[in-house]
């Protein structure tokens, strides 16, 4: 049974995670995203374990960085951050708040479960706009600024927008 002051120095771990924002997607703290899988302390320090969102992933090494220096500059210098690739990273990680944030931001969060089975049967998916909540909107490439997200555009608005897809 982990002691009390292992339990808070873990907590405090935590919170000063939800300061490190993603590099590609400012408004997302790594909590937010879901990457951060686990934090415990180990012999040497406080080791992190993060999922990147996907194998490819090129900010993985920013975050990594950044949260090092959370850390150390938080009186925590021993930090080891661990990659872990299984489970592979979803959307389903990413919390409601983080969600909320991407919408307000201007990217369509990702809608239902990770698991999108209407591109099988070549059915568009169906988003919101995140500026005016229309559904008339079009898919203009399945890839957008990033990998993770695709580029639409809404008819009612002629607004474009990045849909945060499903993974």
């Amino acid at each position: 049974m982990p002691d009390v002051k292992t339990k808070s120095r873990v907590s405090e771990i935590w919170e000063l995670l939800e300061t490190v924002h993603d590099p590609e997607v400012p408004v997302l703290t790594v909590v937010d995203l879901g990457v951060v899988r686990e934090v415990r302390e180990i012999e040497s320090g406080i080791e992190v374990v993060i999922t990147p969102t996907y194998s490819g992933c090129p900010a993985m090494n920013v975050i990594e960085i950044n949260i090092k220096m959370a850390l150390a500059t938080a009186g925590y210098p021993n930090v080891a951050v661990r990659t872990v690739l299984s489970p592979a990273w979803t959307t389903d990680w990413m919390s409601e708040a983080g969600k909320q944030k991407l919408k307000a931001y201007g990217i369509a969060p990702p809608r239902g479960a990770a698991v999108d089975k209407s591109l099988l049967f070549a059915e568009p998916k169906r988003v919101p706009c995140p500026r005016c909540d229309s559904f008339d909107t079009k898919m203009v490439s399945e890839f957008g600024s990033t990998a993770c997200k695709a580029h639409y555009q809404c008819n009612s608005c002629l607004e474009p927008f990045d849909y945060f897809k499903c993974l």
